[in-house]
């Protein structure tokens, strides 16, 4: 009953739901996707500073949201387009290479985040321009490395 009486308490008090992440912790789906989106964004730019592979492995698995690793598979994909050197694309085909084998990024995740790519291609085209270009150049890498199936590869948009 002490419990239940202290937890309404906590629950009432202005910015209460808070309080009890920040207490309790909120894993998972009940995080809000801005926020996941947000963890996900710095975790590939932690890894990009790092090169630590199994640390973003294990920083991805502690968002327990398998349901939105796609999200991680199109934010990578993005900064391969968006990046003027080598060393991101080999850094992400490493990444997702590492994450496609140990089974932690799912065939249907890592389709989910390709297929968003190739819709919104055009649009990323215009703020970067090639990115059709090194886009097929990545997503061949990627089904040479044994990433992605040869249909998805197929998918991929070509100017």
């Amino acid at each position: 009953r002490a419990a239940l009486d202290r937890a309404t308490v906590l629950l009432s008090m202005s910015k209460g739901g808070k309080r009890i992440d920040s207490v309790w912790g909120a894993g998972g789906g009940q995080q809000s996707v801005k926020h996941l989106v947000k963890e996900i964004d710095m975790l590939l730019k932690e890894y990009l500073l790092s090169g630590d592979v199994l640390e973003a492995e294990r920083c991805l698995q502690e968002l327990e949201v398998p349901h939105f690793h796609h999200e991680l598979v199109y934010e990578a994909i993005v900064l391969v387009l968006e990046s003027t050197g080598e060393k991101t694309f080999k850094m992400i085909l490493d990444l997702l290479k590492t994450l496609w084998r140990s089974s932690v990024i799912t065939v249907d995740q890592m389709k989910r985040g390709y297929e968003r790519v190739y819709c919104e291609i055009p649009d990323i085209n215009l703020d970067v321009p090639h990115s059709y270009s090194v886009l097929e150049r990545f997503v061949e890498e990627c089904f040479q490395a044994g990433i992605i199936s040869k249909p998805l590869r197929d998918l991929c948009p070509s100017r």
